[in-house]
């Protein structure tokens, strides 16, 4: 069940928990292997950790993803299709809201371009369960941002995971996991050519590996355990509340669900609910043991309750209170905000629009969830007819401020070159 914590007591520190040396280490060593060895080190990781066989291939093409998709039931099929369609829908609109540039400057026009990045590796995990929804949610806004080439990488190639990235529209699928995974996508191996993003969660040896990559090629975030923190008013329905509690501490051990109300009452009920709820939870073990991570903070006021949210800046943040929109308003840091006892966080975990890769730890403070513009970058450029005599003025005396003699020639040969 929920502790009870008074919120004089309790210090909204940052969540983030680091890698352990130990998994820092073995990490920096697959990584290192692959990167030098290539194919027999990742051979060799595919089978201590049973992904492989050596007559099996690492990459699996279209057509063998279209053949997974025959074998599954069709009504699967069609909810997978559904949700791709609203994930899309979602990623569309928001690429709506960008737009090309083209401005005056001095002697002529400035401006971007939207440029979708060229080779793609999407990561989902398939730990106790595969995760069909994380392959949506990866794949489907690199091709609405018309990723040229998208890759699956998953340690567990099953018919569902194969047709959700078919579905999807995924070029290849990569059948491995870990940090061996995400080596070869950052570098490359024999037939296979290195990406130049990566994205999705993983557990912490991708989280490693990903750390470590960082910069030889783009990564979209350093993923932590799942956290909710929902803050309720004495509206709030007890059993509608502890079923998303358990929802999420049914991720992992390490989930953090976390309830903030103005109501002890609430809490004491809510934590009844758990109790009979994770009798019957299929996945109560775990539940169990994530609920001990969390607790129930008791606040004075909702004002209260936003200044601990804004602190926390939450993975996902649900608000089952009456007046849930105006406090939405007041919410600075949060990966996700479900507005009303209606939104509830499953429904964003699995395709209502929004995704779900979303920022841990507290790092919604700087970053935001995996969008459709993590698939884009804006490349600027400068076409000049003529440079003006004061643009090139300004830029000599600059450059003779930072001793830069060379790029004050440069400018002042401009001048020459006009008259």
């Amino acid at each position: 069940m929920l502790k009870i914590i008074e919120a004089s007591s309790f210090e909204p520190t940052n969540l983030f928990t680091p890698l352990d040396e130990a998994t820092a280490q073995t990490t920096a060593g697959i990584v290192d292997s692959v990167r030098s060895e290539g194919v027999a080190a990742i051979r060799r990781f595919a089978e201590q950790f049973s992904e492989r066989t050596a007559d099996q291939p690492l990459l699996i093409d279209q057509d063998q993803m279209e053949t997974a998709a025959g074998r599954i039931e069709q009504s699967d099929l069609d909810v997978l299709k559904r949700v791709a369609e609203r994930i899309r829908h979602f990623a569309d609109a928001q690429l709506s809201c960008l737009s090309e540039l083209k401005t005056p400057v001095p002697g002529g026009y400035a401006g971007h371009t939207i440029e979708p990045i060229n080779r793609v590796g999407c990561y989902a995990p398939a730990g106790r369960f595969a995760l069909p929804s994380t392959a949506l949610m990866t794949i489907v806004p690199a091709v609405a941002a018309g990723c040229p080439f998208i890759v699956l990488a998953t340690p567990n190639p099953s018919d569902i995971m194969l047709a959700t990235a078919f579905i999807a529209g995924a070029n290849q699928v990569l059948a491995i996991g870990g940090a061996h995974a995400v080596a070869s996508l950052a570098y490359g191996f024999e037939g296979f050519e290195k990406c130049d993003l990566i994205t999705g969660p993983g557990n912490r040896w991708v989280t490693a590996a990903k750390k470590i990559v960082n910069g030889d090629c783009g990564i979209d975030m350093l993923a932590g355990p799942s956290e909710l923190v929902l803050v309720a008013d004495e509206t709030g329905k007890p059993k509608t509340i502890a079923a998303d509690l358990l929802a999420q501490a049914e991720h992992d051990v390490d989930a953090r669900p976390f309830m903030i109300t103005t109501s002890r009452e609430l809490a004491d009920e809510v934590n009844k609910q758990i109790q009979t709820q994770l009798s019957t939870l299929p996945t109560g073990n775990i539940a169990q043991q994530a609920i001990r991570n969390g607790g129930a903070i008791i606040v004075e006021s909702l004002q209260q309750a936003i200044e601990i949210c804004n602190a926390l800046a939450p993975e996902h943040l649900e608000l089952h209170c009456l007046e849930a929109e105006a406090i939405a308003s007041q919410i600075k840091h949060a990966g996700c905000i479900f507005i009303g006892h209606q939104s509830a966080e499953v429904f964003g975990d699995y395709g209502v629009g929004p995704n779900h890769t979303l920022p841990t730890a507290g790092t919604a403070r700087w970053s935001a969830g995996l969008n459709v513009f993590t698939y884009t970058r804006v490349r600027t450029y400068l076409q000049l007819t003529q440079a003006p005599d004061s643009l090139v003025q300004d830029t000599a005396r600059l450059a003779e401020m930072e001793g830069l003699i060379g790029h004050q020639q440069a400018s002042l040969q401009r001048q020459h070159d006009n008259k």
